[in-house]
């Protein structure tokens, strides 16, 4: 089996290789990481101590670690942490948060045999942790035959997901098999991994250690550093479309233009509001302004210089990474993309946190359960499936209601915040379920294959 999957992905990745190379020449994409992805990882020198590899897919999946990595460490205060991520926005936040937690951030391995087994060499990890939905059969088999327990954690697998999954029969088995605990988010999270055919004793439910995050000093820096240059004052209200795919992007402008052409003649208490738009991939940005261009707003992009004309632009750009988390408490309402554009929906969490007014599409398959948690609290408002025609004048009319309503935009956020608050704990559950799994990993281990190499407890390469 695993043979004709290692065919059947060359196969796949060859087939695709022209879109990789247009990528890459356009957008740098894949390029970055090449020699890590292919094996390249350099021996990690982990001083004699035993080292647990935390693998996170992007950006979201690295938020969500942050908690979970520092309660680990506090745990296991003897152990080293390497954290892993598959794209490469997700490697700039990892380096950026983790610099200091993780003795090493590197590139996941593409999922062959050699390129996996050099990982492995290089780490030597005691167990692995893959956040989410990150199921690779070679890297499981290859873990499996080294006796490497393996944890999926913060779990999930969308109702989409799972049918798909379903298809592959005996063979979706096998793969779920090599994994020694899944720590699902949700009860239904647990009964499709179970449908899948991993015994029941091994999945257990935590809650998603994405309620857990705390505040971020740096982040409320940077808050405060855009509130001064863009002068988010609260007079002028504003809205952010956060994570957006296309055409959410043109959705979302035409919008606003609707709502800036009914403040002009004297509605919305003749505020017009602004917007900051975040496109969910770095490679549209360049895209997302020509769109801006082409619809007449004034735009400033958060990476260009300051210039006084930032104080009255229209719309700003957030063409960066990682700072989403300090944009929200600067807003009075937030779309949250991937949501119009059938993509499953993007973090619902991190604007809650900072009692926002949230909007989604409908589109939220992949953060099911707390849509459906937050809309029966009444503390969000998701809009119904639209053609993208329409969607446009429904989003309008949402929020041009919402900022209408002070009382109604301010109830709607602190539920948000409250579900938050009463939804906290999965970090210290998931810690304390996966605890004996790195404990028997370590014991299970010999001595001399853990620290086989010279030891520096000072190490922290990246």
């Amino acid at each position: 089996m695993f043979f004709l999957y290692s065919i059947l992905l060359t196969l796949g990745i060859l087939a695709l290789l022209p879109i990789f190379v247009a990528d890459a020449l356009r957008h740098g994409k894949y390029v970055a990481g090449m020699g890590e992805r292919s094996g390249g990882v350099a021996p990690l020198d982990a001083g004699g101590r035993a080292v647990v590899w935390l693998h996170c897919v992007s950006v979201g999946e690295t938020q969500a670690a942050r908690p979970l990595l520092s309660a680990l460490r506090e745990q296991f205060p003897t152990h080293a942490f390497v954290v892993s991520t598959t794209t490469q926005t997700g490697q700039r936040v990892a380096r950026e948060v983790f610099g200091a937690e993780a003795v090493r951030v590197f590139y996941f391995p593409f999922d062959w045999a050699w390129s996996v087994r050099r990982t492995l060499d290089a780490i030597n990890p005691s167990a692995v942790l893959l956040l989410e939905t990150e199921l690779w059969p070679r890297f499981l088999r290859e873990c499996g035959a080294r006796r490497i327990p393996v944890a999926l954690v913060n779990g999930r697998i969308s109702e989409r997901s799972h049918g798909r999954y379903k298809k592959l029969g005996p063979v979706i088995k096998s793969v779920v098999n090599q994994l020694s605990l899944a720590v699902m988010q949700t009860e239904a999270d647990g009964a499709r991994i179970r449908s899948l055919g991993l015994a029941p004793r091994r999945v257990k439910i935590s809650g998603s250690v994405k309620f857990d995050l705390a505040p971020d000093a740096a982040a409320d820096s940077v808050t405060s550093e855009l509130r001064a240059r863009f002068k988010l004052d609260g007079v002028r209200p504003l809205v952010v479309a956060a994570s957006t795919h296309a055409p959410e992007e043109a959705i979302v402008i035409e919008a606003i233009k609707r709502l800036r052409n009914d403040a002009g003649a004297g509605g919305l208490d003749a505020r017009p509001p602004r917007l900051l738009i975040a496109p969910r991939h770095p490679e549209r940005f360049a895209e997302v302004a020509a769109l801006l261009e082409a619809a007449g707003l004034r735009c400033s992009r958060r990476t260009a210089a300051p210039t006084p004309a930032d104080e009255s632009c229209e719309v700003i750009l957030l063409d960066t990474i990682g700072e989403l988390r300090a944009v929200y408490p600067l807003a009075e309402v937030v779309f949250v993309g991937g949501s119009i554009a059938p993509k499953g929906g993007h973090n619902v969490i991190e604007p809650a946190a900072a009692a926002r007014c949230v909007v989604t599409g409908a589109h939220t398959f992949n953060f099911a359960d707390i849509v459906r948690q937050f809309r029966e609290r009444e503390a969000l408002v998701q809009l119904p499936d639209l053609p993208y025609p329409q969607a446009a004048g429904e989003l309008a009319r949402v929020i041009a209601a919402l900022l209408a309503d002070d009382e109604r935009r301010g109830r709607t956020g602190e539920r948000a915040r409250l579900a938050l608050d009463e939804s906290r704990g999965a970090t210290a559950r998931t810690v304390k379920l996966i605890a004996p799994l790195i404990e028997q990993s370590v014991a299970g281990r010999s001595r001399s294959e853990i620290a086989g190499r010279t030891p520096n407890p000072t190490s922290n390469q990246h």
